[in-house]
C-alpha cells in the first residue's frame, strides 16, 4: 500500500479508493482525476500509474479503481488532427461568419 509522503500518490487518493466498499466506476474516474490533478510535476504519471496497477491490481483485480488504472495506463492514441484545409485557410469566417 502507498504510504504517507508517497510522491506517487501525495493524498492517498488511490489507496483510499481501494478501500471504499461499493465505489463506483464513475467514483473511481473522478478519484483518478483528482489524483492526476495533485502530482508533483516530476512524477512521471503514466510511470505511477504503472506502479499503482503493480501494487493492488492482482490482489484487487475485479475492482473498478483495477479497470479505471488499466485503462489509463493503456497507451495513448497520437491526437488526430480536427478540421479541413478550409480551416486553415486565411480568410475564412467560419459558420457564424466571425474570423477564424
Amino acid at each position: 500500500m502507498s504510504a504517507p509522503g508517497d510522491a506517487s500518490d501525495p493524498k492517498g487518493l488511490i489507496r483510499e479508493a481501494y478501500r471504499i466498499d461499493g465505489i463506483s466506476d464513475g467514483e473511481c474516474r473522478s478519484i483518478l482525476v483528482d489524483w492526476a490533478l495533485s502530482l508533483p510535476d516530476e512524477v512521471d504519471a503514466q510511470a505511477a500509474l504503472a506502479a499503482h496497477l503493480e501494487r493492488y491490481g492482482a490482489r484487487h483485480p475485479d475492482h473498478p479503481m483495477t479497470v479505471i488504472l488499466r485503462e489509463g495506463a493503456a497507451k495513448p492514441t497520437a491526437p488526430r488532427r480536427r478540421g479541413g484545409g478550409r480551416a486553415r485557410r486565411q480568410g475564412w469566417t467560419g459558420p457564424t461568419g466571425g474570423s477564424a
